[in-house]
């Protein structure tokens, strides 16, 4: 690692990381103008945004950064196309490591791993369904489309908040800081399947200013101290179900999802390998 690496990794540790976040969250939110306009512009620029790929293309319509981020897609531009049995990708990323879960480990980066129970926040009932499973890390960089999507069909069953840091989910952190995707703030929401459930984590990261689902909205902020977990039906008419390709949730600036999933219960294609990168509506893999 170069000394300017371990530079960054150093004020990793250092920076108050949820101060930053909350100010730069209610910036975002905020409407201010020709600074909005400016930053908007310069984000683009620096970070080669597609705006041809936007419902709304043009960016000085924006009145708030928040809008421009989590800006919709024309339609079409995400088509779904798995046939009976498939899973698409839920989002627009890159695959930073994926495989199988050994004996309740998933790999973070080379040399670094943990545990499907702290991910979860702990004991939970799903644990030891999912210990060995299968994983599925997706890192949506800054140009990315910030909406998350369903993979499949399924049934809406929990959803559990988990208080944590706020460290960086780039490559480099991932590499560098242990523990990361375990200690982070994250969001776990758990879907009843026709093979089964499985989960999607969405994790946050410094300067994410919110991770909102389509059935809560803006779970964080505010950022609690304590795990919290709602349940919810997975019969009669009370029901939160979704198709393949329903927008479940949204990142407020960028972050990671990780998807796990019970053994023997799907079979990855090659689109699932570390530094791959995945358009939300592609084919990833299919029930096994």
């Amino acid at each position: 690692m170069s000394a300017l690496d371990r530079i960054k990794i150093a004020f990793q540790y250092i920076l108050p990381k949820h101060f930053i976040s909350r100010v730069v969250g209610k910036l975002a939110a905020a409407r201010l103008g020709w600074l909005t306009q400016l930053f908007i512009k310069l984000f683009i620029r620096n970070f080669s945004v597609n705006m041809s790929e936007a419902a709304n293309s043009n960016p000085k319509s924006f009145q708030t950064f928040n809008a421009f981020f989590t800006r919709e897609l024309k339609e079409g531009a995400r088509p779904v196309h798995a046939a009976e049995g498939e899973l698409v990708h839920p989002v627009d990323g890159t695959v930073s490591q994926a495989g199988d879960i050994k004996k309740g480990l998933l790999i973070q980066a080379k040399g670094h791993k943990y545990t499907v129970q702290d991910l979860l926040g702990g004991e939970h009932e799903l644990v030891n369904y999912f210990n060995d499973g299968d994983f599925a890390t997706i890192y949506l960089a800054p140009r990315d489309y910030h909406r998350i999507h369903m993979p499949c069909n399924a049934t809406l069953k929990e959803m559990i908040y988990v208080p944590g840091n706020l460290f960086s989910v780039n490559p480099l952190t991932a590499r560098n800081v242990p523990n990361l995707f375990a200690r982070n703030e994250r969001v776990i929401a758990i879907f009843e399947s026709e093979k089964g459930p499985f989960a999607m984590v969405l994790v946050g990261a410094t300067i994410v200013g919110s991770i909102e689902t389509t059935w809560a909205g803006t779970v964080s902020p505010p950022r609690g101290q304590k795990v919290r977990r709602w349940q919810y039906p997975t019969e009669g008419k009370n029901t939160i179900q979704f198709q393949q390709g329903d927008e479940m949730g949204r990142f407020k600036l960028g972050s990671t999802v990780i998807m796990l999933f019970g053994d023997d219960q799907v079979d990855f294609n090659d689109s699932v390998k570390a530094g791959k990168v995945t358009r939300m509506g592609e084919v990833m893999g299919a029930w096994d």
